[in-house]
């Protein structure tokens, strides 16, 4: 995926137990200026739905890499790190984050996450708080909150049904048919803020061998949980950032999600006119925001 990443950041490799992640940062010009062990770490951990990778954060760290030493992994099974054939558990994901963050990161660090990505982190945040000096999240999910049952839903019981579950990945996600299908119905409130590039950056990572493991664990509901169960744990300084019209994670319930925490969650924005993935559809306006927050958790 160092196609899809902006001038001036090169990929680097991390052995964890699951394989090896990629990870991009700052690297040669126009960065080599100012050597970037001396820039404070910023972690950039993007989504678990199908074609996510370091790609979804892109626009928005492209902004930061004079200021601080991004790390914005492909997690294990997603991008171009190893994608072992395994049943995925959300356990895994607190295993990479955690290991992520010590190996390279310089724990507590600053770290922005996605969706069901920011929900495990919310989780791993009230488990080892040592890890993290503030967190940036975007619809942050544990796609059952309150309640809910996702394994239950008809999307999760397609996905679990053996001999149906890699047809339906092949057919309705690793084609440029659906992957421009799920971005306009799913992930973005306008169409019309769809580029090429994000229509083939997803295809790109949709149709890397074994890639229908991890997204079929998160589709199939292995990672789902109650957040609201865990929520009350976070004590790290928390923002949070949603889009108006967000058809995966209601605003309403992460609004529910934000008020069981106050003392930890202590910003909630609505972006208007936006979808699941604001800093995809509206980089600039998550750039500034997030600014906004590291300045906050500098003062």
């Amino acid at each position: 995926m160092l196609n899809f990443q902006p001038l001036g950041f090169i990929q680097q490799a991390l052995a964890t137990d699951l394989g090896v992640m990629a990870y991009y940062t700052p690297g040669g010009w126009p960065w080599q200026e100012e050597p970037n062990a001396t820039r404070p770490p910023l972690v950039f951990l993007h989504s678990l739905g199908g074609g996510s990778s370091a790609f979804e954060w892109s626009k928005v760290y492209a902004a930061f890499g004079a200021t601080h030493r991004v790390i914005a992994p492909d997690l294990i099974g997603w991008g171009q790190s190893t994608h072992p054939a395994r049943s995925y558990s959300t356990e895994d994901y607190f295993y990479m984050i955690a290991h992520l963050l010590e190996s390279v990161a310089e724990p507590p660090t600053l770290v922005a996450a996605t969706s069901l990505t920011a929900g495990v982190v919310i989780r791993l945040a009230g488990i080892r708080p040592d890890l993290f000096k503030g967190l940036f999240l975007i619809s942050p999910s544990g796609n059952s909150d309150f309640g809910r049952d996702y394994k239950a839903s008809l999307p999760a019981l397609l996905a679990s049904t053996p001999g149906v579950d890699k047809l339906l990945y092949q057919v309705g996600a690793a084609n440029e048919l659906a992957v421009r299908s799920f971005l306009s119905t799913f992930l973005f409130a306008d169409s019309r803020r769809i580029t090429p590039e994000t229509v083939q950056a997803y295809l790109t990572c949709i149709q890397q061998p074994n890639a229908e493991y991890a997204a079929l664990a998160s589709l199939t509901g292995a990672i789902s949980f109650d957040l609201s169960r865990y929520i009350h744990q976070l004590q790290t300084p928390t923002t949070i950032v949603l889009g108006s019209r967000s058809r995966f994670t209601a605003p309403a319930t992460v609004k529910r999600l934000a008020s069981l925490n106050p003392k930890a969650v202590q910003r909630v924005i609505e972006i208007p006119n936006s979808g699941v993935l604001p800093h995809v559809e509206q980089p600039a306006v998550v750039s500034g925001l997030l600014r906004q927050f590291l300045t906050h958790c500098t003062d």
